[in-house]
């Protein structure tokens, strides 16, 4: 009797996964201010302008003397969605960016769009040394509630992650996701309290805005450094389960799509 044959999978990875991630980091960091002549610089160029200007506007021509200590105010914004759009928008093109790597060798797909995050992380880490350099500045000095930032930072970090392995997948199929994301970006750069305070979001859309992650985030950091104050339980509870529901979804996303990436890359 003739054995049936069993289909075969394909080659699957047999190396080390930490030396993986690390070379693909490595190698995201370095292209990315490869033959610039600020390099790294530019990490903390951006956000020093936008809030120099920002700073100008509501400080010079649009006078609000309600925010008290407004350059960290606006960095406790302006870092988290800068790292957000830049890693959302890097880690969906990164399947299609690594093609040739990922058609060669048979590594696991799902590394490659959360090599990238991590690759913005290093920016994110400079970034963080810059806002809370401003917050010493204002004369808030450490306290305790720093201690919170590793868990709200980090749960930041799983959001993007699981957006970019659904939006990388996705991109692989359809290309012009690329560009659905950055103006997704455009328009989320009105809806998470950068350059405003969270008292002035009427009552009705507060809970929305608290399921945003990366609002959450924002709310936060304010409440960690300027405030010297632990995050609202609440608030914690919904950041850790948006960024572990959107990640857990990103995922099973990935792996229902990653059969025929192959084909299309």
């Amino acid at each position: 009797m003739a054995s049936s044959a069993i289909p075969s999978r394909g080659p699957k990875w047999h190396g080390d996964y930490l030396f993986l991630f690390q070379s693909l980091v490595a190698k995201d960091f370095k292209v990315r201010y490869r033959n610039m002549s600020l390099g790294v610089f530019w990490s903390l160029l951006n956000p020093l302008i936008i809030m120099g200007v920002l700073w100008f506007i509501f400080t010079k021509v649009f006078v609000n003397r309600s925010i008290p200590h407004f350059p960290a105010f606006v960095l406790c914004g302006l870092v988290p969605f800068n790292f957000f759009t830049l890693a959302w928008v890097t880690g969906t093109i990164s399947l299609v960016e690594n093609a040739s790597l990922i058609k060669r060798m048979p590594i696991p797909r799902e590394v490659v769009p959360i090599a990238s995050v991590l690759a913005i992380g290093i920016h994110l880490l400079i970034q963080i040394g810059l806002l809370l350099a401003a917050v010493l500045l204002a004369g808030r000095g450490v306290n305790w509630q720093w201690l919170w930032l590793p868990l709200v930072w980090g749960c930041e970090v799983i959001f993007v992650c699981g957006l970019s392995l659904m939006f990388s997948a996705l991109n692989v199929y359809a290309r012009d996701i690329r560009y659905v994301v950055e103006s997704s970006n455009a328009v989320l750069f009105w809806l998470v309290p950068i350059f405003y305070d969270f008292g002035a979001v009427p009552q009705r859309f507060r809970e929305v805005y608290e399921l945003n992650p990366v609002a959450a985030l924002v709310l936060a950091c304010r409440n960690i450094l300027l405030h010297a104050a632990a995050p609202p339980t609440p608030l914690l509870l919904k950041l850790m389960a948006s960024s572990s529901l959107v990640f857990v979804s990103g995922l099973l996303v990935f792996r229902k799509l990653r059969r025929r990436f192959y084909d299309y890359l």
